[in-house]
Formats: structure tokens, C-alpha cells, sequence
């Protein structure tokens, strides 16, 4: 229940799939690693840029794939991609002939799969074994006339980092081994106000206004501590939309800012904050949400920041909840 007062919508995933629709058909498979030295006559890709950011690449055009293949840019300190397990990717792919993108997931939200070789295509899948969640990788692929250099960066499925301890009479959680979390309700009446409290102290970035926030998450009635929402179900891709403009129920607007990235926070959601005043049946819960924090990033836009903007507002812009973006 992200939207007041509709229920979910999809996660926007478009943009990496047609990479990975091009990788999938292509008849070479990226089982060796690739290293500058390793093949003379195929030039080098440099890849720059920080951790958690779009990559910069550069290139001789047009590029020339003399051998497919694939290069472990950082090997990541996460967990390790799990057969049969999910799998949270930021893709970025461009053109080499001439360096135009091909597709990007920077300019909606990252993409989910099932780490085997149905879901992310042979060769992709080829490309991520043993890496771990933090692994940033570079595959070079022909895909009929089309030179294809790809980036690709592994997030997290969930929450990771300190443990917080709770206060006495808030509701209970309980995490499977998988991450999969559980809420007991106290047998009390239910707070008045907004309750945000930590579970799990992450280590990214906090979380801004505008920013488009992926998350999974439960969300269980106060009530009777049945669940009514959750994106941990099998199949359930996390949820992606924009905080802080009023497109979420207020309680996740105010709870959910400040905190850091690969944080689990439960929000103790108030019916004035949720959906109270609307044609819900939920309009008069009081709901308990167990949110993890996978990603939070501002959208980017296709054209060139302009040099004369005011500092941090180039590649700032309006995420949409439903719609998918084709590079």
C-alpha cells in the first residue's frame, strides 16, 4: 500500500529489459573475463565514476568487439548472488558505435529478477556468477550490427547493517532467513501519532525529498495483525516511486526521509496519515509497515545538465510510478 488511495503499482523495470533481451539472443557465450591485455587487438573500455552513481564510459568509436566477454570492475562485499535467488540490477548500456544509450535504469528505477539463466538471459547470467551484491561489471557483446557495452551494478534484495534495538510496547519483528519480515502487534490500543522507528541501521545515503525510493516491504492492520500489502510475496517485484511530493500515504512521506539506505525501518502509520478521509477500507487502520530500504537516487534525465543550472538541481526530475522508459 504505497499509493493514497490506490493499491501498488508495478516497478518499473522496462528500461533493463531490453538489455537483457539483447544479451539473452546472442549466441557467444560470456564465460571468460575480459582484461586489456588479454586480447591486443580489442581496445579497452574505461569505466568511471563513484559507487551508486550512473557510469561514465569511454571508448574508441566505433567499437570494435573482437571477443565477448565480460570484466569484474569491483567485486563487491554483499551478499553472493544466490541461484534460483532474487536479483536487484542498475543497467546502463550504450550503443558503441557511437556511444548512444541504448538503455539505462538510471532514468526510472533499478530492475528485478530471478538470478538463473531464464530470467536475466544466458549470457548475463554467465556474466554475475560468484559476483556479490556491490559488484559493479562490464560485458561486451555484438548483437547483430550493434557493438553493446553494458555496465552493470548488483543492489541489494534487503536490509543490511546494525541492528537497533526497539522500545518497549511497539510491535515485534521477526525476519525469516531469507529477510522476510513478520509483525506481531502488542495487545494495546494503537499510537495516536506517527511512530518511526529503526530496525536495521543501513550504511548508504539518506533518503531526500524527490528522490524515487526502492523498497520492499509488509504492511500489517494494528487491529488484528493481519497483513494486507506485501512486496515479499513470490513473483512480488520491490516497489519504486518518488518521496516527499505527496504520491505516497503521508506516514511514508515523513517516515521514510533522512533514513539511509539499506535500512529496514517499521513505520506505525496513524489513519490521519494513511488513508483516513478516503473510500478505502483501510481509512480508519491504524498500519504497521516493515520497509527496507534498497535504493533512493534521483532520476536522470536524458539531456545534458545545463552548465548554468544552480548547483544540485542538474538531473533532478519528476519519477512517475507507472510508467516504463525505454532508453
Amino acid at each position: 500500500m504505497l499509493s493514497r488511495p490506490s493499491r501498488l503499482s508495478t516497478a518499473l523495470v522496462g528500461a533493463g529489459t531490453a538489455v537483457v533481451l539483447a544479451l539473452a539472443g546472442c549466441s557467444t557465450p560470456l564465460t571468460e573475463e575480459l582484461s586489456p591485455s588479454s586480447e591486443p587487438s580489442q581496445a579497452p573500455v574505461e569505466v568511471t565514476g563513484p559507487e551508486g552513481e550512473p557510469p561514465v564510459v569511454d571508448y574508441p568509436q566505433p567499437y570494435q568487439v573482437v571477443r565477448s566477454g565480460s570484466r569484474t570492475l569491483r567485486p563487491g562485499s554483499g551478499d553472493p548472488l544466490e541461484d534460483g535467488g532474487p536479483v536487484l540490477l542498475h543497467m546502463y548500456a550504450e550503443d558503441g558505435r557511437d556511444g548512444s544509450v541504448i538503455s539505462s535504469t538510471y532514468l526510472d528505477a533499478p530492475a528485478w529478477y530471478t538470478f538463473d539463466a531464464r530470467s536475466l538471459g544466458q549470457n548475463l547470467y554467465e556474466s554475475l556468477r560468484g559476483k556479490r551484491v556491490g559488484a559493479r561489471v562490464l560485458v561486451v557483446e555484438q548483437d547483430g550490427d550493434v557493438p553493446v557495452v553494458l555496465v552493470v551494478d548488483v543492489l541489494p534484495t534487503r536490509a543490511s547493517g546494525t541492528a537497533v534495538e526497539t522500545q518497549d510496547g511497539q510491535p515485534q519483528v521477526l525476519r525469516d532467513p531469507d529477510g522476510t519480515p513478520s509483525v506481531r502487534v502488542p495487545d494495546t490500543d494503537p499510537p495516536g501519532e506517527l511512530v518511526v522507528q529503526p530496525l536495521v541501521r543501513g550504511s548508504g545515503p539518506q533518503v531526500d525529498i524527490g528522490q524515487v525510493v526502492t523498497v520492499r516491504y509488509v504492511a500489517v492492520r494494528w487491529s488484528d495483525g493481519s497483513v494486507v500489502d506485501s512486496s515479499w510475496a513470490p513473483g512480488v517485484a520491490p516497489q519504486s516511486a518518488t518521496i516527499g511530493i505527496g504520491r505516497l500515504v503521508e506516514g511514508w512521506d515523513q517516515g521514510l526521509l533522512e533514513q539511509a539506505v539499506g535500512s529496514q525501518v517499521m513505520l506505525v502509520v496513524p489513519p490521519q496519515l494513511g488513508y483516513g478521509g478516503t473510500g478505502s477500507e483501510l481509512a480508519g487502520e491504524t498500519l504497521v509497515y516493515v520497509v527496507d530500504i534498497l535504493d533512493a537516487r534521483y532520476q536522470v534525465t536524458e539531456e545534458a545538465p545545463d552548465a548554468d543550472a544552480p548547483e544540485g538541481t542538474a538531473g533532478d526530475a519528476e519519477a512517475t510510478e507507472d510508467q516504463n522508459t525505454e532508453g
